[in-house]
């Protein structure tokens, strides 16, 4: 049965730091691209990082170049996003993605991050 699990998410302060985790079983974590999305109330869900198979490629969307980092351990099937300076606009529910050419695309159930004062 294939899981992504995020976890990591919580309430921080402007300019705080979170680190968000995305735990992946029943396929083959090391075949698959990997990204992280985010949906803010009243909004669409939009790309926030991706990540080769290999890690050898990252893309960043431009409102979070700089402060975010997108990184992976195929070893422990497991996705990173470390978020510094993080704003209020930060505010959404991030979600894990899995995507291979011509295969299933895989989703987590996502992790709230709110970041208020």
């Amino acid at each position: 049965q294939v899981q992504l699990v995020e976890s990591g998410g919580g309430l921080v302060q402007p300019g705080g730091s979170l680190r968000l985790s995305c735990a992946a079983s029943g396929f083959t974590f090391s075949w698959y691209a990997m990204s992280w999305y985010r949906q803010a109330p009243g909004k669409e869900r939009e790309l926030v990082a991706d990540i080769s198979s290999a890690a050898d490629s990252t893309n960043y969307a431009d409102s979070v170049k700089g402060r975010f980092t997108i990184s992976r351990d195929n070893a422990k099937n497991t996705m990173y996003l470390q978020m510094n300076s993080l704003k209020p606009e930060d505010t959404a529910v991030y979600y894990c993605n899995a995507q291979r050419l011509n295969y299933p695309t895989y989703w987590g159930r996502g992790t709230q991050v709110t970041v208020s004062a």
